[in-house]
């Protein structure tokens, strides 16, 4: 017998739990939005439960009502059970009040959570035996996948998912934004960027490209500050730069702020690089003292492969729920997993590594924006606007992206005649692709001194 078929047997019994539950819910049917809020159909194990909760359900969301003369026709006429009589007595014989109700719907849960535990536990078990030749680094990685999705279990159940859950959680979140609860997306704090994507969507991998210098991994950063100003979390990884060189970024970003009645600014950031005044030090800790309560993580090792990128990016998830934004600098540095370059070109190992990502943002149930390259195609064309096939090692990039940005300066080809045509500082955020969303165009100015991209709709000079 294995370890976890011995396991199975100490699971703790839920039948009675699930009982109670659904006694409380025929005889206090005001409970049933607690219910819908916190219970699906896979968390009961008994059939008959199982089969009555889900009757439950159907009558509330298609009438509004629920009551036990309403929920016997209901299985008496589609024939649901073959007593349903007996059924429903059994469930309302003892006297229960509705406080009973969430403690026991936390104990259901519980048991749904030790029962996905177990399977996972189980699966790694029979990976190790069937003796597969894969990598350890393959077998740690899936080991991880399967415990997070066990122990992450309202974003990761297995089960089919009935179109009716689908809309009645989808008319809920309707309902929210209607009422300014919470808004469709993640704003990033750019009017004309917000306006375009209605906020950056969970589970969506967003590819970021540029060509060196154009300031890609600069507004990348300006995105994770203004959304943790917020106090959302969110985790950088820098495949590039160090910690210090990002913490820096974030001063110098701040620091612009910060300028005297002329409009000149305080702390240029070469002084910043140099020597402060007593005077420009205070300013500085004050900055400093801001940033200290920004909810941001960053990982700045060198080297990563995906697998590493997931499983480190599991591990903040689990110890931080509310994480709202992953960012990554950039695909071309990410190295392919040991045994994958074998027989592959370095496209196909870019797109294996995007696909991954990708799984990555639906897994962890966050927008992930994926810094990229472009290839130096782009160079030899008169109009140097960035297109999909400028995409560097392109291979599934477009295919697997939700959202593809390009960042464009025309001051970063044409210094000389920037001021003639007016492009000086400014900056065009191209929305070459949108799967929830139109393209389009939004236009930011670049302070390139300190590393900050700032709206057009809302200057501050």
């Amino acid at each position: 017998m294995s370890m976890t078929a011995s396991l199975q047997v100490e699971l703790p019994q839920e039948y009675e739990t699930e009982q109670l539950i659904l006694g409380i819910l025929i005889k206090h049917p005001q409970k049933m939005d607690t219910a819908l809020d916190k219970l699906r159909e896979y968390h009961f194990i008994n059939p008959t439960n199982k089969t009555i909760f889900k009757a439950l359900l159907d009558l509330y969301t298609k009438q509004g009502k629920v009551s036990y003369v309403r929920l016997y026709d209901k299985l008496r006429r589609e024939k649901l059970l073959a007593d349903p009589e007996s059924a429903l007595l059994s469930l309302t014989e003892s006297v229960v009040t509705g406080r009973e109700l969430e403690p026991c719907i936390e104990l259901l849960r519980e048991g749904y959570a030790k029962r996905r535990i177990l399977k996972a536990t189980e699966e790694i078990e029979q990976m190790i035996l069937r003796e597969e030749e894969e990598t350890p680094e393959k077998y740690q990685a899936r080991a991880q996948e399967l415990i997070f999705a066990a122990t992450n279990v309202e974003n990761s159940a297995d089960e089919p998912k009935e179109l009716l859950d689908i809309l009645s959680r989808c008319y809920t979140n309707l309902v929210q934004r209607k009422d300014g609860k919470v808004p469709y997306g993640l704003s990033v704090r750019f009017p004309s960027i917000d306006m375009l994507t209605t906020g950056f969507k969970k589970k969506d991998l967003i590819i970021l490209a540029g060509r060196p210098s154009m300031g890609k991994t600069s507004l990348a950063l300006n995105f994770a500050v203004n959304v943790a100003k917020r106090q959302i979390p969110v985790l950088i990884f820098s495949l590039e730069m160090d910690d210090e060189q990002i913490g820096d970024r974030f001063v110098l970003g701040e620091l612009f702020r910060y300028r005297d009645r002329d409009g000149n600014f305080l702390i240029p950031s070469s002084e910043y690089a140099t020597k402060l005044s007593d005077e420009q030090l205070k300013i500085t800790e004050k900055v400093y003292s801001e940033l200290y309560q920004l909810p941001i993580q960053i990982v700045d090792q060198r080297g990563l492969t995906s697998l590493d990128i997931r499983a480190k990016a599991r591990k903040v998830k689990a110890t931080c729920p509310n994480l709202g934004l992953v960012v990554i600098d950039y695909l071309q540095l990410i190295r392919p997993a040991d045994g994958d370059n074998k027989n592959k070109s370095w496209a196909l190992q870019v797109g294996d590594i995007v696909r991954e990502l990708r799984d990555l943002a639906g897994e962890i149930d966050v927008p992930v924006v994926l810094l990229s390259q472009l290839n130096r195609g782009v160079e030899s064309r008169e109009n140097k606007r960035p297109m999909m096939s400028d995409l560097r090692d392109s291979g599934n990039i477009e295919e697997f992206a939700d959202v593809v940005m390009f960042v464009y300066r025309d001051d970063y080809y044409y210094p000389d005649q920037a001021e003639e045509r007016g492009t000086r500082g400014k900056a065009e955020v191209i929305f070459a692709k949108q799967r929830k969303g139109a393209t389009g165009t939004a236009l930011l100015r670049f302070i390139p001194e300190f590393t900050l991209f700032v709206d057009e709709t809302d200057r501050e000079d």
